[in-house]
């Protein structure tokens, strides 16, 4: 057995799944491309248009509706948090519209994992291994080049998301899509406590304290010149649009936009999921600090959200 297995060349079996991968994407790739027709070419509404080829949940088809809705004067787009960039917000538009785009993650083995995939050769796309801080996200995008007022910004960072996007001054994107918590429910306007070095696990082992509340975000975006136009039926990605694009979009409140998250992400403190309900996970994490917007200092979860 040893001597069989000392003729196996691991590297036909790389390359035969690499192969593979690339085959299934093109079939993902067409069958996005069928679904975006049918949502150019009917009277769906924004709530109707979600399908996912390559993000997490619906977010694929909510992008295609709004890129045909308002006017992307630069079509390039700047992602944070894509890990190796095979699940994200904005893959399927770099491939299916040729869009062009920057996207950043804190993991060095993830940003080589992208440059060795072919999409980084196909398509007009650079990568950069940032951990990003309040005070060097002016500078990357600077750095790299981005125009001011570019069509969409994709932040996803399981934590200091709302801090992020508060800091981004003298960037525009027309599009802004932004990841909620829905365990702080529709009506708290908290985030988490901001720190430099904040990863999601590190802050509470559960996985489920990051991120801001959808009505915090909300009126962040007010204050940026931005308006809520979607939510996916997922409860984690809300979509903002800027002001003087709205045209015929339906402007929603936070409430409106709301979705209670049926995923169970709850991990107790050896890493394992529990599989805990939605109030479950609420109150393993009512005594934390979370950040109260209005009251600029940091409360307990259970001081601004009802505890069931």
């Amino acid at each position: 057995m040893k001597k069989l297995f000392n003729y196996i060349d691991p590297r036909k079996y790389i390359r035969f799944f690499k192969k593979l991968l690339s085959k299934i994407n093109l079939i993902q790739e067409a069958l996005g491309r069928i679904e975006a027709r049918q949502i150019n070419d009917s009277d769906l509404t924004i709530s109707d248009s979600e399908f996912r080829v390559f993000s997490q949940w619906g977010e694929d088809g909510i992008i295609q509706y709004l890129i045909n809705k308002i006017e992307i004067k630069n079509k390039v787009f700047v992602e944070f948090g894509v890990e190796n960039y095979l699940q994200s917000n904005t893959r399927f538009l770099l491939v299916n519209n040729y869009w062009s785009g920057l996207v950043i993650d804190g993991n060095r083995s993830d940003i080589d994992y992208l440059k060795q995939d072919q999409i980084y050769w196909a398509h007009n796309i650079k990568a950069e291994n940032a951990f990003i801080t309040k005070k060097n996200i002016e500078s990357i995008l600077s750095d790299s080049g981005i125009d001011p007022d570019l069509g969409i910004l994709s932040i996803d960072i399981d934590g200091n998301d709302y801090w992020i996007w508060e800091s981004i001054e003298s960037f525009h994107p027309r599009i802004v899509i932004c990841e909620y918590n829905s365990i702080f429910g529709p009506d708290a306007k908290v985030t988490t406590c901001y720190r430099n070095d904040f990863t999601r696990h590190s802050e509470h082992h559960s996985g489920v304290l990051y991120g801001a509340s959808i009505k915090a975000l909300d009126d962040l975006a007010k204050r940026k010149g931005y308006c809520l136009v979607a939510g996916n039926t997922a409860g984690n990605n809300i979509f903002f649009v800027r002001n003087d694009l709205l045209s015929n979009l339906t402007v929603l409140s936070p409430q409106e936009a709301y979705q209670k998250a049926n995923f169970r992400e709850y991990k107790d403190k050896n890493g394992k999921l529990t599989f805990d309900n939605f109030e479950e996970r609420l109150r393993n994490i009512q005594n934390e600090e979370i950040f109260d917007i209005d009251l600029q200092k940091n409360v307990k979860v259970k001081e601004v959200i009802e505890i069931p």
